[in-house]
């Protein structure tokens, strides 16, 4: 049977899970516990052959973690960075594995899960959750336990539970700079002594950081609230039932590319299309304040789920049975424009304007000659939020126990997944406009054109666009994972066999509708030149007539663990895992299928939108060890691992355009590094932490349609080669009335690409950075029948000026980047009993 380590500690304050712990007192100082549920089952983070971090809830209260969006850079090896148009979206990297694009036809390959609730849309990650028990963060592919879409790794989030044990109940209040303010509430109740319900509620707002000049909200604005009910029946000795109902509703604005180099024209560039000098503003450092022509919209997501949870245990079986039922809605508003504001009395549309065009990327009202084309005299394009819409459903059966006297341990079980979803992004509006660029030939090559212009006072380009993608997936598998501990070495050596066979199968229609007019202004005569219209047989204006398309995938999955437990407290172990991602569509692809010839770049791909992309594969080799020295005061637990990639899926921007993307099977990959885990509790009133990652990553092998050898043209995304966390934990006084600690932090983030093709790598290459956080904080003070408490708080401390994201597609400039948050302070109060 496999060596158990508990283990007793006595902590200072209550705080501790997953490494966080106050000191303890002299007679007892051993570090505590972890336990986490990363193999589906609770167990020692010394026991789970998974290179794993894990967050416990008040570490998570320490560190001010409420949302994925907070441990971006406080795990090494893992990167999140907001979607740049959706910053309810985030792009979650795990080894240099993830997507930086937010497609509804594409997933992640990071998997999110909450309570064992897979979350298939990377939309509305970034929202906070009311009431966190524990997060854990899974490195390196999990294809057997949690199946497709893992080959970077998974994330779990677990929430807390009610109770009967009494009536609990927990006030935090929060405010801070730039206007914050944030209430957190939970309340649990026993109805009976068999029923307890738990009802926990949230509200956070926040000013952003970066001020609109122009009309509209402010960048970066945001007001979140969420609502949990929790039902926990303990139906007899042998069964529960858990019911779980949450809401999240998310109003913000999104934030603002600043941009630092301009744009160096391509000659017939479709992001060449406008003029844009003169109406952009331009900066190497992070600006206080940006403006937009038109008025910058508000942006919302909105979420709503119910999962089921039924629980039998038998005398060495246990059945679990997990339902549910998700609701996505999320309409997201960006602005990508220059960041010059008109000046009094110019014309937002831009035709009627003597001093200056305007430039605009935005899906703002338009009125103008290319609106009354298209939709009549008086008309205007209205204005156009991009909106998804998306349901999901999921059943998961799970079997578990012991046999042969406890010397094999097993899980198997079923999963069935689906889901319904829309991007709707119409009707035909307004994308892009400006002044128009003479010298490509989209223009000059209009017959007739050079003599309408004699007499033009301006001339202009209107880009209009309509959008509606639909998907259709559902998934299926089986699993089972068996650890046999054979009656040898003293029951130390434990060997673990897992696999997985999954099907898969997608289907997408994808309708677009894409026009670009040339508007001129000649004396009293008006005339509009259509440069992309509504032929379907010119490839140039990507139009889509409700295509559909379809693919299924099946893959088998297996892993091979061997641990042995040196002694009770060092165990080492050695694995081979598999993972798949799923295939899927591009929507950004301009070609219709494989038969359309030349993309937007000029370059035939041989493939297209309907021909979709092929299944991902990894396989990956690990060592690790997991152990506890100097009777348990230091525990280092560290891997080192070995991965390779088939058919590995890479998205890159056809040069020259604003939006139109390739998603190839780049042919193979790998990477190698190690990471390490360390925690020592160096006194009684001093506890120390440090996390490292190191991460070497390769795109060996690529090839194009015509068997040409690319690989120099692609790299690795967000795969930073040194990533760091080092913190302390210090007790300042302990008497009788309370405890007061100071916690600080440095996290560090080796520079990484901004973008997957070598060329880009100059105007998208992201700097390396170094975030300071400190908290103060003053706790268990006896108020009543509870306890009080209050933290003083600061991340980023010195202020420093880091990157997130950077682009080098936008049609004003080679480099636009949003910048990481500065310094932001506050203090927290709560009341718990």
């Amino acid at each position: 049977m496999k060596v158990s380590k508990l283990g007793t500690l006595v902590v200072i304050g209550g705080m501790g899970f997953a490494g966080s712990a106050a000191p303890a007192l002299a007679a007892g100082m051993a570090l505590e516990e972890v336990i986490v549920t990363a193999q589906k089952k609770a167990e020692s983070l010394q026991d789970t052959p998974i290179s794993l971090t894990a967050f416990g809830s008040e570490r998570l209260e320490t560190e001010g973690i409420s949302s994925l969006g907070d441990i971006g850079s406080k795990v090494p090896s893992l990167t999140i960075e907001p979607f740049p148009i959706n910053n309810a979206t985030l792009r979650i990297f795990i080894r240099g594995i993830g997507i930086s694009d937010a497609q509804i036809t594409q997933d992640p390959p990071v998997g999110i899960y909450v309570d064992g609730v897979y979350i298939a849309r990377s939309t509305g990650t970034a929202l906070d959750v009311a009431d966190l028990q524990r997060i854990e963060i899974l490195r390196g592919p999990q294809g057997t336990l949690y199946g497709r879409n893992t080959t970077g790794g998974a994330i779990n989030l677990i929430t807390k539970k009610p109770t009967t044990e009494g009536i609990e109940f927990k006030q935090k209040f929060t405010v801070g700079n730039r206007n914050l303010f944030t209430s957190k509430s939970t309340l649990n109740v026993p109805v009976t002594d068999t029923v307890a319900v738990k009802v926990a509620a949230m509200r956070t707002m926040q000013d952003g950081h970066v001020d609109n000049s122009g009309p509209g909200g402010d960048f970066g604005d945001r007001d979140v609230t969420g609502f949990r009910f929790d039902l926990r029946w303990d139906i007899d000795d042998t069964m529960a039932l858990d019911y779980a109902y949450d809401n999240s509703d998310f109003d913000y604005y999104n934030t603002q590319y600043q941009h630092v180099r301009p744009r160096t024209p391509i000659a017939g560039s479709q992001a060449d299309l406008v003029g844009t000098e003169g109406k952009t503003s331009f900066g190497t450092t992070r600006q206080r304040s940006v403006g937009t022509v038109t008025s910058f919209e508000p942006s919302s997501t909105d979420i709503e789920g119910h999962a089921f949870t039924f629980t039998k245990d038998f005398d060495n079986t246990q059945i679990k049975y997990i339902f549910a039922y998700r609701e996505l809605f999320d309409k997201s508003y960006a602005d990508l424009g220059g960041g010059v504001p008109l000046e009094p009395g110019e014309d937002p549309h831009g035709i009627n304007n003597e001093s200056k065009d305007v430039f605009r990327l935005d899906s703002n009202q338009y009125c103008g000659q290319a609106a009354e084309f298209v939709l009549g005299d008086g008309e205007c394009l209205p204005l156009v939020y991009p909106v998804v819409n998306q349901e999901q459903f999921s059943h998961e059966l799970q079997i578990s126990g012991d046999l042969f006297d406890s010397r094999v341990n097993y899980i198997v079980g079923a999963y069935y997944f689906e889901e319904e979803a829309q991007e709707n992004n119409g009707p035909l509006h307004h994308q892009l406009s400006g002044p128009a660029n003479l010298g490509i030939p989209s223009l000059s090559g209009i017959p007739g054109l050079g003599g309408a212009l004699a007499g033009a006072t301006t001339f202009r380009a209107v880009n209009m666009l309509s959008q509606i993608y639909d998907i259709d997936n559902s998934a299926a598998a089986v699993f089972g994972q068996f650890t046999w501990t054979p009656n040898l070495f003293e029951d130390r050596l434990h060997l673990t066999f897992g696999a997985r066979h999954s099907e898969d199968e997608r289907k997408t229609v994808k309708f677009q509708q894409d026009m670009t007019i040339a508007e001129s202004s000649a004396g009293a005569m008006d005339v509009s030149f259509v440069l992309c219209g509504n032929d379907p047989s010119n490839a140039d204006c990507r139009n889509f007539d409700s295509i559909p398309a379809s693919q299924d995938f099946s893959n088998d999955s297996f892993s091979v663990v061997a641990e042995f437990d040196i002694t009770d407290d060092i165990n080492i172990y050695g694995k081979r895992v598999e993972a798949y991602k799923s295939g899927g569509f591009n929507t950004r692809d301009p070609q219709r299928d494989g038969n359309q010839g030349p993309a937007t770049d000029g370059n035939d791909y041989g493939f297209g939108y309907a021909d979709g992309f092929d299944a991902e594969y990894v396989t990956s080799y690990e060592l690790g060890v997991k152990s506890e020295l100097l009777d348990r005061r230091l525990r280092v637990n560290g891997d080192i691992f070995f991965s390779q990639y088939e058919d590995m899926q890479l998205n890159f921007i056809l040069a020259g355009t604003v939006a139109d993307t390739k998603v190839t099977n780049a042919g193979e990959a790998e990477m190698y590094g190690l990471e390490a885990d360390v925690t020592f509790i160096a006194t009684e009133q001093l506890l120390l932490m440090m996390n490292y990652a190191y991460l070497h990553t390769e795109v060996t092998k690529a090839s194009d349609v015509n068997g040409n050898d690319v690989t120099d043209q692609f790299v690795f995304f967000s795969a930073p080669e040194h990533s760091f966390t080092l913190s302390g934990d210090y007790t300042v006084h302990q008497a009788d009335w309370g405890r007061t600690s100071l916690n600080v932090s440095v996290n560090y983030m080796g520079e990484r690409n901004g973008g997957s093709r070598a060329e880009n790598v100059k105007n998208t290459h992201l700097r390396q950075y170094e975030l300071v956080n400190a908290r103060l904080s003053i706790s268990d003070v006896a108020v009543g029948s509870g306890r009080l408490g209050a933290g003083f708080w600061a991340k980023n401390l010195l202020d420093e000026e880091y990157e997130l994201t950077a682009v080098d597609n936008l049609p004003q400039a080679d480099r636009s980047v949003i910048w990481g948050e500065p310094r932001t302070y506050g203090i927290d109060v709560f009341y718990e009993y």
